[in-house]
């Protein structure tokens, strides 16, 4: 399985696209140097009207970029914005940030029909697929040819940038291009794209809405799926995909092997057994268990020595980090956030300060 990707703005921002039809700008961060809120491939999406989804700053910068965005859109063309605030004040700027570092900033039209849109949208397809894609943020050069373009989708990528989007898809690594061409030479960031974080919930009771809106909002993909018709109505999951079925065919409803997580919280003991044995023939990394210790050892002695030895070395119970949740909000907050740290590669605990996070 590919790593994940838990900056999920792409997403966030197609979303709002699919919504609304009104002149908009994207803006990219292609570079950074010192403590900034954001890292380079964080975008944001500023519409005419001043309606912003995503940040790139703690807001420190939108209002500025608004400015630029509303530029860009009266120009139908690009802009490259630089901040530095790395000084003691940034009287240049004037906009009272209170980050300490800089960024270089690519704002772009979004209208239907753009190459950002069709870019974007190019990439979100593959991704939402479970392939990996690549975006690349041409920032340097001759004018027309600054702005966002997606591999393997978008025609007329020159050689020297396709060749390198396709380094960085097969090496997993996001890289920055300089490359010499007639008029000069030009710049590029390619953001090396994996699918977002795919999370199977076995079990629909009450407890799990959410935690499916908890993941749903952090933009995981969440499949639920339940033995029970009654408890398997896609209304009550929006933006999940919902399985009915028994515990027992779970493997041949769902691709286990395109999820890197699943909880099993259907609080019927048969089922949960089932769910258990079908997820322990699986490649599913993490697999988490709701309810107390002494539960799980009744379900392990149910299983047998065989499916219990299978897995032990990935499952979690009870699932989530000791927030001190009683409620099923909090529970559902408490599952999310180690769902969240195992994807991140992270074991949970005190946060890292958001500079020496990458």
């Amino acid at each position: 399985m590919p790593r994940l990707r838990l900056d999920t703005s792409l997403e966030m921002l197609l979303e709002r696209l699919a919504l609304s039809s009104a002149p908009a700008a994207v803006a990219t961060i292609v570079s950074t140097a010192g403590s900034t809120y954001r890292k380079s491939g964080a975008r944001m999406l500023i519409e005419a009207d001043g309606r912003l989804t995503g940040l790139l700053s703690g807001g420190c910068l939108e209002q500025d970029l608004r400015e630029h965005a509303l530029a860009a859109l009266a120009a139908r063309a690009c802009r490259v914005v630089e901040y530095d605030m790395r000084g003691d004040d940034d009287l240049v700027f004037g906009i009272g940030a209170g980050c300490e570092g800089a960024m270089r900033i690519v704002v772009e039209p979004a209208d239907p029909g753009s190459r950002a849109i069709a870019a974007l949208r190019s990439a979100g397809a593959a991704l939402a697929a479970g392939e990996s894609a690549a975006l690349a943020v041409v920032h340097a050069g001759p004018d027309a040819e600054l702005g966002t373009r997606a591999w393997p989708a978008t025609a007329g990528l020159d050689a020297e940038l396709a060749t390198t989007c396709a380094t960085v898809v097969a090496t997993e690594t996001s890289q920055h291009l300089r490359w010499d061409r007639e008029r000069g030479a030009r710049e590029a960031w390619i953001q090396y794209l994996a699918p977002a974080p795919r999370v199977l919930v076995c079990g629909a009771g009450a407890d799990a809405e959410p935690l499916v809106a908890q993941l749903r909002a952090l933009r995981f993909v969440v499949t639920v799926c339940d033995h029970r018709p009654a408890y398997g109505d896609p209304a009550r999951f929006p933006g999940a995909s919902v399985h009915v079925a028994p515990a027992a065919e779970l493997a041949g409803h769902v691709d286990l092997a395109r999820h890197y997580a699943a909880v099993v919280m259907s609080h019927h003991l048969a089922s949960d057994a089932a769910y258990l044995a079908a997820l322990a023939a699986s490649p599913v990394e993490h697999i988490g268990l709701l309810g107390p210790r002494p539960r799980r050892e009744r379900l392990m002695a149910q299983l047998g020595h065989a499916i219990a030895h299978q897995l032990a070395p990935r499952l979690r119970g009870p699932v989530g980090l000791d927030l001190g949740a009683v409620t099923p909000e909090g529970i559902a907050l408490a599952i999310a956030a180690e769902l969240h740290a195992l994807a991140a590669g992270r074991p949970g605990g005190p946060s890292a300060h958001p500079a020496s996070a990458t």
